[in-house]
């Protein structure tokens, strides 16, 4: 960060606050892949916030006063969901430029504002990006890579930073037009959480599909004797298929609800497989 002498705040002209341009826009965008770089326990993502309007900021006020009471602001707390921040960082521009020309503006409602968005914008983000998007690209990559080729980490990165991408820069223009009108009618009108709960549904589908598909248990025991015995593998999947898995998926969820080790679930597991394999050969 280039530093600036105090005469070269003094000496330029406090009613004079230029527009913020694209170029302006683009560099918040760019700037705003460093959220998780520098995440602390104390304030998480504040240092990298304040990194991505330090340009916006400098460019609206002119006195160091100003500008070092702004830095402040945004050295407060705050969390969300890093590939949908530039959201707001678009509303705290367009906010801090409101701040800059108007002098009856609060200051105070930039924080307030920041606070009361970051948590829904969380849920939303999460639902969508981590519970919904990474499952559909780690289910197609790892579809792929099972069967040795070489497509499936590289449409795994592709399938989820696409879409993560086109969403970041668009989202950095959209919240500085929108301002925060936008997202606070949205809360109001109750679709956030309309669409936070069908973000949770679809990822609940694609770990249902995932869970079928990439969870293979055997039965090796037969019913009866010679030509006639059945095997008890195809009488379970003439009842259902995938019920094993799906009884196998419901048993563990169940043991981490009631906060059992996974260390003691995967020696669980290799205990049962251990002794259905020593089953299946003395039954042989």
């Amino acid at each position: 960060m280039t530093m600036m002498k105090t005469s070269d705040y003094e000496n330029q002209d406090a009613t004079d606050n230029p527009e913020l341009t694209k170029k302006d826009l683009r560099r918040l965008f760019w700037r705003s892949f460093q959220m998780e770089f520098s995440w602390n326990y104390e304030r998480q993502m504040n240092l990298a916030y304040t990194y991505a309007m330090i340009p916006i900021l400098k460019k609206l006020y002119k006195k160091k006063e100003d500008l070092s009471n702004a830095l402040m602001r945004h050295l407060e707390f705050f969390n969300t969901t890093p590939h949908i921040v530039t959201m707001m960082l678009g509303v705290s521009a367009a906010m801090e430029e409101q701040n800059a020309k108007d002098k009856n503006f609060d200051p105070s409602t930039i924080n307030n504002v920041k606070a009361s968005l970051m948590g829904p914008l969380a849920g939303l983000g999460d639902s969508f990006f981590w519970g919904t998007l990474r499952l559909i690209a780690t289910g197609v990559g790892t579809s792929l890579a099972l069967q040795g080729s070489i497509l499936g980490p590289i449409l795994f990165l592709l399938i989820f930073n696409i879409p993560h991408l086109i969403v970041r820069y668009l989202l950095t223009g959209f919240g500085y037009k929108m301002g925060t009108g936008f997202l606070q009618r949205l809360q109001k009108s109750g679709a956030m959480g309309s669409l936070t709960f069908g973000a949770a549904v679809l990822g609940l589908m694609v770990i249902g599909g995932m869970s079928a598909s990439m969870i293979s248990i055997h039965v090796p025991l037969k019913i009866g004797s010679g030509e006639g015995a059945s095997g008890v593998q195809d009488i379970l999947n003439n009842i259902m298929p995938g019920l094993l898995p799906l009884c196998a998926f419901g048993i563990i969820y169940w043991l981490l609800g009631k906060e059992v080790k996974a260390t003691t679930i995967l020696l669980g597991i290799a205990f049962v497989g251990i002794l259905g394999a020593w089953i299946g050969v003395f039954g042989a």
